[in-house]
């Protein structure tokens, strides 16, 4: 872990400082698009933009470091968040914000893409594990903090937007000045999406409906807050509560799932989702009941993200995980686009506030229900020949989903070599 935090301390540093100015910024436009009379149907299609933005992001980026490399993009991507994070509150009307969420969304996954191939670079086979593990810290970390932030101003007025501008400006200078050798990049075809649902119609239709909680919560826990009257404080716990969930679930579910069969930890894991999601709908009223509810979706929507690339490796060869993973990721984004707009839409119905939370319980329930059908369609793989989960947070781009498939897949070569 030391070797690892003094040879990436400044990557490290650098992702986190930009994650915070990527946390500050959702959550401020769901507040600020309240304050400025925006309806929450609305609101959504501008949340929904950015994760068009970051699909887009994570297929055309891979071309882009190909053809000016890896500096150019970074920095080129990095000075173009902080303009737009600074034009938000200058011209408060839906259509622009949703252009700059689309160009929000493009910038940051192509930032985090270099980034991830800069992380892999600088770590070896014997700590790549522990730079993963600390990357996937780091970023929620980042988007936890920036909630604390939102109380340093009001968020009617300028100060909020010009923070996480100047923390993505700030975040560049110890990358570009600390990193010097240029990794290699390379990056896998992604497998067909037909063959991919064919190795395992769980792990498609899975990531599918795991997009759409996830960009929900992602993109619209802060117009929930601003529909159900929380305060800023409030709201800024609220939506951290959902990464901490994430953070302290992730590794006990990751253990179980090397234990049992996955589907079976799928269907339980989901419907434990589906439950927070019935607290929150039904005692939101009361706040600490709301966070309750927040971190069991949170802690259980995350680890599911993880479980879904592992149960799905479990139907691959080992040379065909990498290529998976990309197709998975692109599933997941797809879903991911559509969450935030049918979100705002039951909410802006009869249904309110509560609609946040009744769309994420329909999404639990019916991968929990998919899930049990498939365990019924083939036998599960023998606890003794499943591959090991790795702990990846749907932030993660493909590059950093095939680095950590790759150790995996080492990791398990070098357990079976040994005497």
């Amino acid at each position: 872990m030391i070797q690892v935090l003094s040879s990436a301390w400044a990557l490290l540093l650098g992702m986190c400082l930009l994650m915070v100015g990527n946390g500050m910024q959702g959550t401020l436009l769901g507040i600020r698009g309240a304050l400025e009379g925006f309806s929450t149907f609305e609101m959504s299609i501008v949340m929904s933009a950015y994760f068009v933005g970051f699909l887009g992001g994570s297929r055309l980026a891979p071309h882009m470091i190909r053809r000016v490399g890896h500096v150019r993009v970074f920095a080129a991507l990095a000075s173009l968040i902080s303009a737009v994070m600074i034009l938000y509150p200058t011209f408060p009307a839906v259509p622009l914000w949703a252009i700059g969420r689309v160009l929000i969304g493009f910038c940051f996954s192509a930032v985090y893409v270099t980034a991830e191939s800069w992380l892999n670079n600088a770590a070896d086979n014997s700590n790549r594990g522990q730079a993963l593990s600390l990357y996937m810290i780091v970023q929620t970390m980042g988007v936890v903090v920036a909630q604390a932030l939102l109380l340093a101003a009001d968020p009617s007025g300028y100060v909020l937007f010009v923070i996480p501008s100047v923390l993505v400006s700030v975040a560049v200078t110890p990358i570009l000045l600390t990193i010097s050798p240029t990794p290699a990049f390379d990056t896998t075809k992604p497998m067909s999406l037909r063959e991919l649902a064919t190795y395992s119609p769980l792990g498609c239709i899975g990531m599918f409906l795991l997009g759409g909680v996830f960009s929900a919560q992602f993109g619209m826990a802060p117009v929930y807050g601003a529909e159900a009257g929380l305060s800023v404080a409030q709201i800024s716990t609220f939506v951290a509560t959902f990464f901490v969930g994430s953070v302290v679930l992730q590794y006990p579910i990751g253990w179980i799932s090397d234990r049992m069969d996955r589907r079976t930890l799928i269907v339980i894991v989901s419907a434990i989702g589906a439950g927070g999601s019935v607290l929150g709908m039904m005692l939101g009223g009361v706040f600490w009941l709301l966070l309750v509810s927040a971190f069991i979706v949170g802690g259980m929507s995350n680890p599911l993200y993880s479980l879904l690339i592992a149960h799905t490796n479990d139907f691959l060869e080992h040379e065909d995980m990498a290529a998976a993973s990309g197709g998975l990721i692109f599933i997941n984004g797809l879903g991911a686009i559509l969450g935030p707009v049918i979100t705002g839409w039951m909410m802006g119905t009869t249904l309110g506030p509560g609609g946040f939370y009744l769309f994420t319980a329909i999404l639990f329930v019916m991968l929990a229900v998919y899930a049990a059908y498939r365990a019924t369609r083939r036998p599960a793989v023998p606890v003794d020949e499943t591959g090991s989960y790795v702990a990846i947070y749907p932030t993660a781009t493909p590059v950093a989903v095939e680095y950590a498939q790759e150790y995996a897949i080492e990791s398990e070569q070098d357990d079976e070599n040994q005497p």
